[in-house]
């Protein structure tokens, strides 16, 4: 298959959350498909509405957030790349994971200390940085319209995406932007349907290199176990 763009995300290995977490999105990145939604009462709107804004990415967390390929590289370049990036770093653990509130969507952010996490996220920025095409003015206009710090406006400009290195958050997007009232009930739709499946501690020992493809679905190229 051919991407038009790359990107270096945290996803989850095949298991109950995956597949809970697949079905809820309506799209399992690792199998390349669609999957039904399941049935959850009491939501103020469909599963796929509330859904429809994240799914294309799957249930992830952006390391490397996406990119076009520089000139002259490739995806068999990057692919090496990739592999040597995680032989050279050892897995991450933090207390858990747990949905809260971001703004106006609802998000998996982990438990404990981050310092370790966001490290990781800083190295792999700029590791990959060499394989990313620079933005054009049109795609910076776009990233700015929602309004940008100083500082993440520079961000923006030096590695392509603005929430990097002191403004990196982890999180695991579960739906997109709703009216602040809905959140509460959505939240506890979402912890019967996912709550007890949450990994406690959670574990990063491996990264996903992932592929958008023309559709703007991304889909798993290689999942790389962190083996320092």
């Amino acid at each position: 298959m051919d991407f038009h763009r790359y990107a270096v995300y945290v996803t989850p290995p095949e298991g109950e959350f995956a597949a809970l977490g697949a079905a809820w999105l309506g799209w399992d990145a690792a199998q390349g498909c669609a999957v039904a939604h399941p049935e959850v009462s009491g939501l103020p709107a469909s599963v796929a509405e509330i859904t429809e804004t994240p799914r294309k990415y799957g249930l992830h967390a952006t390391i490397k957030p996406p990119f076009v390929l520089a000139e002259g590289q490739g995806e068999a370049g990057l692919m090496a790349a990739f592999e040597r990036f995680c032989a050279g770093e050892a897995a991450v653990t933090l207390d858990g994971l747990e949905i809260v509130a971001l703004g106006r969507f609802l998000a998996l952010v982990p438990m404990g200390d981050q310092g370790a996490l966001s490290g990781l996220a800083a190295r792999a920025v700029a590791a990959f940085e060499p394989w990313r095409a620079p933005l054009s003015e049109a795609q910076l206009a776009r990233r700015r319209v929602g309004g940008l710090s100083p500082a993440q406006d520079a961000l923006l400009l030096r590695w392509g995406y603005p929430y990097v290195m002191e403004e990196f958050q982890f999180h695991i997007t579960l739906t997109g932007k709703r009216p602040k009232g809905e959140l509460p009930g959505i939240k506890a739709a979402l912890e019967g349907l996912i709550g007890g499946h949450l990994p406690r501690p959670y574990v990063i020992d491996a990264l996903s290199l992932m592929g958008e493809d023309a559709a703007g679905r991304f889909h798993l190229i290689h999942r790389q176990t962190l083996t320092a």
